[in-house]
């Protein structure tokens, strides 16, 4: 059974296992803290980053897209939509949830990392305009939820799910009407949101 390693707090794996769960793809799934460089991981992924799927044959696949990709190969192209005009859409808008995951990412690590009378504010702000930016991008662009789910959902269900984890009071919902109706249709569409949602 393919083994994937992750943390419960990242967007990405949250991603990962909702498409699957989805899908009804068996993952044994490992929690691992990157910070500690495990061995395992190191191994499978110099990057030692999370998620990483490693497949019975050996191979290891890290990046969320390139695993969302075998998902999409191993349910025999179920996840992503088939027509390409409505796959280039599922891909876009997963490469935008992605994105507002990388700018909040960067805004955590920036405090986390570095002693708070070196938190570079400048930064802090550039990676929330980024932020905001594709917050309102979203808002203009997300589908409405009809049919069935692809990993463009999952993205975005995952990042928002993130944004309430880790920016509280960033109050994303705001002014976004569109984006607070997909979260709440997504959770009624796929039931196992609360319990793979990025979490502490």
């Amino acid at each position: 059974m393919p083994k994937l390693l992750y943390s419960p707090a990242s967007p990405y794996s949250a991603k990962v296992r909702m498409a699957a769960r989805h899908l009804g793809l068996p993952l044994e799934a490992e929690t691992v803290a990157t910070s500690e460089e495990p061995e395992k991981l190191i191994r499978a992924n110099p990057l030692g980053k999370i998620p990483t799927l490693l497949l019975d044959d050996g191979t290891a696949l890290f990046d969320s897209r390139a695993i969302m990709g075998e998902l999409d190969r191993m349910s025999g192209n179920a996840l992503n939509p088939r027509n390409k005009d409505k796959r280039r859409q599922a891909e876009r808008l997963e490469a935008a949830a992605d994105g507002l995951c990388d700018a909040l990412l960067a805004q955590v690590y920036e405090r986390r990392m570095r002693p708070e009378e070196k938190v570079h504010t400048p930064w802090l702000d550039y990676q929330a305009r980024k932020a905001e930016r594709a917050f309102d991008w979203l808002e203009n662009e997300v589908p409405a939820l009809r049919g069935k789910l692809h990993g463009g959902h999952f993205a975005l269900a995952a990042a928002l799910g993130y944004a309430d984890l880790r920016f509280g009071d960033l109050n994303w919902r705001r002014g976004r009407p569109r984006l607070r109706r997909f979260l709440k249709r997504f959770g009624e569409s796929f039931a196992d949101y609360e319990a793979l949602k990025p979490q502490a």
